[in-house]
């Protein structure tokens, strides 16, 4: 297939394409929306595994005598070992069913989070965090189901992909306070076995009993126009333009990385208790799920490219205000106004990459680009928690956050700004 781009502006987007079509051509029905509320069940349960040593990252760290960095970078390798992962799975899951594929995922999660509960020290959490909670288990899921459920839809394929990946924030309002309940009443390492069993008993029967296969794809109800030599970004080449959407999702991943992976340590720090600095989390990603929807529906209007750039401008803002609070009720506020912002970046930056490329090459780029992204993701939870054993706060973290926010501000408003002189 030709490497040349879709237009989203100029009738070349898969999605303007087919809405213009007669409904009757497109691939959305009221079944791909049952498709994608099992989706959004199963990401709600394999987004909350990891939760656990966010919100124990103090009392892990005590019991397995190892710094905070350890722990983070626990945490922060389970978003780079899915990432890794999905690049395998994806090819798997094309072969022998994304059911199956997200089944040997929960296993492995499940696995992952039992042997967790018994490891002697930090390397060991490290090693099964990285190749059963990462690799092994997100990786068989989250990414791969995002691709899978791009295939379900057409038209609404921005708002499609925002609901979807609201389980994450769907799993950050429920669990944060659930899991805090549990350590308190039984311990973390208690807790993470039974959080493991239950994760693998929820997911495989929704993935074995609700994933159906994909539909056939766009390219294949509509002539695929990438062949007909058109770039949707002028001047640039489609490997330029897809390795600044790898770079801007790296730099962007880095400080979006830090509140959800050390708001809770935070909290302490500054003498707020667990329990709110739980409800703090649970707070911001509860605002992120009510905001994405928003994000999703704005993508379908001015494309992927106009609402990353947007969302990454709002997330700059928040970061700069965690450099500066202390106080709990600032906190509480800024909590909500980053889920508001950053909500709808990862969404966005799909949607982008299934307008600008061909339909056929979704399956290895959008998982390269996510594995790329969940490397800033990573880099940001371990940078964070790195500059905390050095400076005793937090400040310095989020100051060096704001500047990789501000480089990804640049990439992504240089992309808009070709995009609108094409």
């Amino acid at each position: 297939m030709s490497d040349k781009l879709l237009s989203p502006r100029k009738g070349g987007a898969t999605s303007d394409i087919l809405l213009a079509q007669s409904n009757k051509l497109s691939i959305e029905t009221g079944h791909s929306w049952s498709i994608a509320t099992g989706v959004l069940l199963i990401l709600t349960f394999s987004y909350g595994a990891p939760l656990i040593t966010v919100i124990a990252l103090k009392q892990i760290a005590a019991d397995l005598d190892t710094p905070r960095s350890v722990v983070a970078l626990a945490s922060s390798l389970v978003w780079l070992g899915s990432g890794l992962g999905a690049i395998g799975f994806g090819w798997v899951a094309d072969r022998v069913g994304f059911n199956r594929t997200a089944s040997i995922g929960a296993a492995a999660i499940g696995i992952g989070l039992v042997l967790s509960s018994v490891v002697a020290n930090g390397t060991q959490l490290v090693a099964v965090h990285l190749l059963l909670i990462g690799v092994l288990g997100s990786g068989a899921i989250n990414i791969p189901l995002m691709v899978y459920i791009s295939r379900w839809f057409d038209r609404r394929r921005g708002s499609a992909l925002a609901f979807v990946s609201s389980g994450q924030y769907l799993a950050g309002a429920a669990w944060p306070a659930v899991i805090t309940i549990c350590i308190e009443y039984a311990g973390w390492r208690q807790t993470m076995l039974w959080l493991g069993l239950l994760t693998a008993a929820a997911i495989i029967p929704i993935a074995m009993s609700a994933l159906a296969p994909a539909p056939e794809k766009a390219s294949s109800i509509v002539p695929d126009e990438s062949d007909h030599g058109q770039d949707a970004i002028a001047g640039l080449s489609p490997p330029v333009i897809f390795s600044l959407l790898c770079l801007a999702g790296f730099l962007c991943c880095i400080p979006m990385a830090m509140p959800l992976s050390h708001l809770v340590a935070l909290c302490s720090d500054a003498g707020i208790g667990a329990s709110q600095g739980a409800l703090m989390l649970s707070l911001l990603l509860g605002s992120a799920f009510i905001s994405r929807q928003f994000w999703g529906w704005l993508s379908d209007r001015v494309g992927g490219l106009w609402a990353v750039l947007c969302g990454s401008a709002f997330q700059a803002a928040t970061i700069a205000g965690f450099v500066w609070t202390q106080d709990e009720a600032g906190l509480f506020a800024l909590s909500a106004l980053f889920g508001l912002g950053y909500s709808g970046i990862i969404p966005a930056y799909v949607v982008a990459l299934r307008n600008l490329f061909p339909s056929g090459e979704a399956s290895w780029r959008v998982p390269i680009w996510f594995f790329l992204n969940l490397c800033g993701m990573a880099f940001g939870a371990w940078f964070a928690g790195f500059i905390y054993d050095r400076q005793l706060s937090y400040a310095p973290a989020f100051a060096a956050g704001l500047a990789f926010n501000i480089a990804n501000i640049l990439v992504m408003g240089f992309l808009v700004y070709r995009e609108t002189r094409h």
